[in-house]
């Protein structure tokens, strides 16, 4: 069963990709919902060693989705009415996010990271809050002040997630560190060019880019999730001082 599902998914993430660069939103919406219940279903029923962060992530990423598909069938806003749905969802998306990082926080020694990798773990929070900005800037005057500070949060909460991976893999150096960071690349890849083709160019070929990034991310974040850590591994640098030693 678990196989059948695992093609399934497989098959749909094609689907919805094509879907989403043809600008079928619409069904897309509706097969990336499905797609992520499938996921879950798949997760709870054949994960041996469970991770509740992991579990509430995929829930609440999957209940933003149905909530976004469940928003195009409701009556169209005006310019100055409150869309309860794209604040709800983000949001929705945003704890989710921080699922996966408090996932990756509570998982390490934080200490023991900010001891050893204070520069690295300083120049991210530089470079974040430097992206964040010139991110969620590029929307230029497409945006309502409320709409801009989600945008803001949201951008900011991705960003996060990739450095907190980066920073794991750099202390852990294992396979499902290296996983974790790849599936984190590709979410922060997927987030820019979505916002580049809702708010800025008027691409199709976007819709193939950034939905084949979300499909790849959540492939990455499953296979992380089917492995467990090896415990931190010294890198090829420590490996190198204690032969001289």
């Amino acid at each position: 069963m678990n196989k059948i599902l695992k093609v399934l998914l497989l098959l749909l993430g094609g689907i919805f990709i094509i879907l989403q660069g043809l600008a079928y939103e619409v069904e897309g919406a509706a097969v990336s919902a499905l797609m992520l219940v499938l996921l879950t279903i798949l997760y709870c029923g054949w994960t041996a060693e469970k991770s509740w962060h992991f579990f509430w992530f995929l829930v609440i990423f999957a209940v933003g989705h149905l909530l976004s598909y469940s928003g195009w069938f409701m009556p169209l806003l005006e310019v100055d009415q409150f869309d309860i749905h794209y604040y709800s969802a983000n949001i929705l998306f945003i704890i989710a996010y921080l699922f996966l990082i408090i996932k990756v926080l509570t998982s390490i020694n934080v200490g023991k990271v900010f001891r050893e990798l204070l520069i690295p773990v300083i120049i991210l929070v530089v470079l974040d809050v430097f992206c964040v900005i010139i991110v969620t800037d590029a929307t230029g005057n497409s945006l309502t002040t409320y709409e801009y500070i989600l945008e803001f949060v949201y951008n900011g909460v991705i960003m996060a997630l990739l450095s907190v991976a980066l920073i794991d893999y750099m202390y852990r150096n294992d396979n499902k560190s290296m996983l974790f960071l790849l599936g984190s690349i590709c979410i922060v890849f997927s987030e820019i060019i979505q916002l580049a083709y809702y708010y800025i160019l008027e691409d199709k070929n976007l819709g193939f880019i950034y939905s084949f990034f979300l499909v790849v991310a959540f492939v990455f974040f499953y296979l992380q999730s089917q492995i467990d850590h090896t415990g931190p591994q010294p890198t090829y640098l420590d490996m190198d001082e204690q032969l001289e030693a």
